[in-house]
């Protein structure tokens, strides 16, 4: 599933390209993609701007919000080839852009404010101050990786950074309780990671492209996801996975402590 990096990526694609043109068509052609909600008439409105909430791309017109979600294979193409997946259409004055989902994952939702579950999504990981981030974390109870995992938590990481944020601070992701140095470090890590891999344009594992087709690079400075058996890249020794969260998680037991 696209996480921050990824969803930054293809908003900073998306925004100059839509911000500003009018809307001739729009089309969804499954009934999935707007989870029985009714399709919000966009024809004749303008794109005022186009943002990031966490993983949701927030496309806001002249008369209201569009909200989308990615899910696990969902992508927006500007002027890309039609697939069998091609799930909504969106002809503007200038280009026309896709959202294509092999899955059928990726929703969408429209309405005069943000959807009430994207509204109560905690603070955003590039924006939270240190401070912040320390007074959360000691308010939470729990294992720090599923901690990080919950986006009531922080909006926008996933497994992918969490993994690499904790291999990075020499944190064990089954680490229950942080003293202040090491919750500042950790935040600190978190920052780095995210900004190094929205310059990569994000990490593709499976599905990921961004709004041309291109695939990310991030993936190639993975230190611990993805790489279990692998020598870890700070000590030599093997990286290990286990499933915290129902997630699998991967890291160095020399190098991340509880």
């Amino acid at each position: 599933m696209p996480e921050l990096p990824e969803v930054e990526t293809i908003v900073r694609a998306l925004a100059p390209v839509l911000t500003g043109r009018r809307v001739l068509e729009a089309r969804f052609l499954a009934a999935r993609v707007m989870r029985g909600a009714p399709e919000p008439v966009l024809a004749g409105h303008t794109v005022l701007e186009v943002t990031r909430h966490g993983k949701h791309i927030l496309v806001r017109f002249d008369h209201g919000t569009l909200a989308i979600h990615l899910g696990m294979t969902g992508k927006l193409l500007i002027d890309g080839a039609c697939t069998p997946y091609l799930r909504a259409e969106f002809v503007l004055d200038g280009c026309r852009l896709l959202f294509d989902d092999i899955r059928q994952f990726g929703r969408m939702a429209w309405g005069a404010e943000l959807p009430a579950n994207v509204a109560r999504l905690g603070p955003d990981p590039l924006e939270i101050s240190a401070e912040a981030f320390v007074a959360r974390l000691r308010e939470r109870r729990g294992r720090v990786k599923a901690v990080l995992l919950n986006q009531a938590f922080l909006r926008g990481l996933g497994n992918i950074y969490v993994d690499e944020a904790l291999h990075r601070a020499g944190v064990h992701p089954l680490a229950a309780a942080l003293s202040r140095a090491r919750a500042v470090r950790l935040h600190w890590e978190i920052v780095a990671v995210l900004r190094e891999a929205i310059a990569g344009g994000g990490s593709s594992i499976s599905d990921y492209v961004d709004t041309e087709g291109r695939k990310g690079s991030f993936q190639e400075r993975h230190r611990v996801y993805g790489r279990e058996g692998e020598a870890c890249l700070g000590c030599g020794g093997a990286v290990v996975r286990i499933v915290v969260a129902q997630r699998g998680t991967h890291f160095c037991p020399n190098c991340q402590r509880k």
